[in-house]
């Protein structure tokens, strides 16, 4: 893996000057501000729109673990869309740019590319996630009540092991299509076709939907057995690692 601290560095510093991640850590930000915010007062918001046209139905006072919910729900969605975007050019538009063959031609080996791809798109979808974790702890705190932080950093993994999984199978798409636009199409394919299939009794633990029961019920402070957790990311990895290697393995055949 010579090289790769060199090309890491690229990644993230390329990842900083072309603002895809001031403008991702803004939206994961606005996530974690905005979910306990509208845990708290979608009470009162519907019942100011209503006015006196639901005058018997009777809504729930919020709680904190309906914040966290909200939490998973928005980064579930908007987190997904900013994996998928991330990843969709990793590989094609480096080699519609002509960069990859140039690099490739010096001492750096096809693995070592790749490689960098993925630990910097990782760190970027990390430090999002943490942000957006972070300051969603901190408005659930104020607007409810402290949750625990072990289930909120249980609750943080778990959100980026889900996000990983759409950003690795995007990744795969882009290294074996070479397009950025068919890789984004096979990103958001798959996102919709396994959010289906997740809705089939006993499938959806399988799969990177399958997460979000026990990182909420962490994050909320309610004990979760240890196969509920186990199952679903055992199975996100899995997920990742074959998508990471099916990619590693189309682009040592690929030429240049």
């Amino acid at each position: 893996m010579k090289g790769l601290p060199v090309l890491l560095r690229k990644e993230l510093l390329e990842s900083w000057r072309t603002m895809r991640l001031p403008i991702v850590g803004g939206l994961f930000l606005l996530v974690g501000l905005t979910s306990p915010l509208l845990a708290r007062f979608l009470p009162e918001i519907i019942k100011a729109a209503a006015g006196d046209q639901l005058p018997t139905i009777q809504i729930p006072t919020p709680v904190a673990a309906d914040a966290v919910d909200q939490l998973w729900k928005n980064l579930a969605q908007f987190g997904a869309f900013a994996a998928i975007v991330l990843a969709m050019g990793s590989v094609a538009a480096e080699r519609d740019r002509g960069t990859a063959a140039f690099v490739l031609s010096k001492t750096v080996t096809r693995g070592t590319f790749l490689g960098a791809k993925v630990a910097g798109l990782g760190a970027v979808l990390a430090v999002c996630v943490a942000m957006a974790v972070a300051v969603g702890w901190t408005y659930t705190a104020i607007l409810f009540e402290p949750l625990p932080v072990a289930g909120w950093i249980a609750f943080a993994v778990m959100a980026w092991l889900g996000l990983a999984a759409w950003a690795a199978i995007t990744f795969l798409a882009s290294t074996v299509t070479g397009s950025t636009a068919a890789a984004a199409g096979i990103g958001f394919g798959a996102l919709l076709v396994l959010s289906i299939v997740a809705a089939i009794p006993n499938a959806g633990r399988f799969l990177p939907g399958g997460l979000a029961g026990p990182a909420v019920a962490l994050a909320a402070g309610v004990a979760v057995p240890a196969g509920d957790v186990v199952v679903p990311v055992m199975s996100t990895v899995v997920l990742i690692a074959f998508a990471l290697g099916a990619a590693g393995w189309s682009f040592r055949h690929q030429e240049f």
